[in-house]
């Protein structure tokens, strides 16, 4: 090859670099103007709903997570997608300086490009890892598979073509900024290890004793459930008095009294109660361990209609963080004014007054105070909040229970099923009427609490 040929030949070969390289420019600023203009709106809620329902099922097979349990860690999981996306939904706006306590969180930076869903499974994953972080090391490999999974299983969310290894880097480590400033709040708000040891900062419990006072029920007269989750700092709620149940009726054991009549009331349908009733009142037991808690029966609600209805992922963030996080003010709530007033429970006042064998024949009344019912409470607040976002008339198919051979139920609005909810517990003949009126007085307060956010800029 002569001089002559080796410097066409470099050229040519200098050219084709320089060519590739351009491409390659052109390709990645393409890529990053294509990430740049996409808003969280235009993505599938497939990321969120598959974090759902994985933390349905953790709710589900992980110890300590009874009800109130179980609401906290929905509203930090729905804060935490909510909060990693906000950047990318435009006309909304960050919680930030509306929660109580949570004065800043991260930012994003405007002109650093950011993919919404590998931010929302990457922050997901975080936060389910840090609340679920008693489960079992087979639950917590679901947790990593999921994670690894999902830009492979939605590939029209996850197309590679459409963003560089740089956005997706930078989209991971937001996510979990994110989600690791928002669980350095959680810790301080009196919850965190619920599930563990006694906090050793705190004296057992005693019930305060006296006439029509809560005292441990049959048959295993367990020990009191969380005493002290009504002290936990709320997430909207100034303070729990701010959303209070009316005042029970005065406790009296005369026959003409409204106390009276009202455990008349529950014995009666203990002992006479119609297919209809005992079906409510197994339906909506949602036990612990046995399902996802009543809020995770509420959760899966949500989770279905947002599937059915094909939500977007800016959709589904502000529903699931609104559903959330009124479901865990309720329980708060709803457990303070539990141990604030102490109401004795329908078996102990019937077996006092009325029959001394009598125990409630479809369920074991659970170990804390009666008034006033935590499901009517959390239902009311769901129902509140869904009733807000999806509308008032808006039929549904609830298929929480399917496994079990109790579904699909078809409920004619969300009033209708938390109205259910609320009296399946006399139904089962562990509240009273009062106690399931007055806690629907005070979700329903909760829910109007968390409506009143303001999540958008206008």
């Amino acid at each position: 090859m002569n001089m002559h040929q080796f410097l066409i030949n470099t050229l040519t070969a200098a050219l084709v670099v320089v060519g590739l390289t351009t491409q390659v420019q052109a390709q990645t600023t393409q890529q990053t103007a294509s990430v740049a203009t996409r808003t969280a709106d235009t993505y599938s809620a497939a990321v969120s709903t598959e974090w759902t329902s994985l933390a349905l099922s953790l709710t589900q097979q992980t110890p300590g997570f009874s009800p109130p349990v179980a609401a906290r860690a929905f509203g930090y999981l729905g804060l935490a997608l909510y909060e990693s996306i906000v950047p990318g939904m435009p006309g909304y706006t960050s919680l930030a300086g509306q929660l109580n306590e949570l004065n800043s969180l991260p930012v994003a930076q405007p002109d650093e490009p950011l993919h919404w869903p590998t931010v929302a499974n990457a922050s997901m994953a975080m936060m389910t890892r840090m609340m679920f972080s008693n489960a079992t090391a087979e639950n917590k490999g679901r947790i990593d598979q999921l994670e690894r999974s999902l830009p492979l299983k939605y590939g029209q969310d996850f197309d590679p073509n459409t963003y560089t290894p740089e956005i997706i880097n930078r989209s991971d480590s937001y996510g979990k900024l994110m989600a690791m400033a928002i669980m350095t709040w959680a810790r301080t708000d009196g919850g965190h290890e619920a599930w563990g040891p006694l906090r050793r900062n705190r004296a057992n419990y005693v019930p305060p004793s006296g006439a029509g006072r809560w005292t441990a029920t049959p048959p295993a007269f367990a020990k009191p459930l969380l005493p002290y989750w009504g002290e936990n700092r709320p997430f909207v709620l100034k303070s729990v008095k701010d959303c209070p149940a009316p005042p029970p009726p005065e406790y009296s054991e005369e026959p003409s009294s409204v106390f009276y009549k009202n455990a008349q009331e529950v014995y009666n349908i203990s002992n006479a109660a119609t297919q209809e009733q005992r079906q409510f009142a197994l339906y909506w037991a949602d036990d612990p361990a046995k399902t996802p808690t009543p809020a995770g029966h509420w959760l899966f609600i949500a989770n279905d209609l947002l599937k059915t209805r094909k939500a977007n992922l800016a959709d589904a963030a502000q529903t699931l963080a609104r559903l959330n996080i009124a479901m865990s003010d309720a329980f708060t709530a709803g457990w303070a004014t539990k141990y604030a007033l102490n109401v004795l429970r329908p078996v102990t006042y019937v077996q006092g007054s009325f029959n001394s064998n009598w125990v409630p024949s479809l369920m074991t009344t659970p170990p804390f105070p009666e008034y006033p019912s935590g499901h009517s409470v959390q239902s009311s607040a769901a129902a509140g909040v869904l009733n807000q976002i999806f509308g008032e008339n808006t039929a549904f198919t609830d298929n929480t229970h399917n496994d079990r051979g109790w579904g699909p139920r078809t409920f004619t609005s969300f009033n209708a099923a938390a109205n259910e909810a609320a009296l399946s517990r006399l139904y089962a003949g562990i509240h009273f009427r009062f106690g399931v009126e007055g806690g629907q007085v005070q979700g329903k307060c909760v829910a109007a609490k968390v409506l009143a956010l303001k999540l958008k800029i206008n």
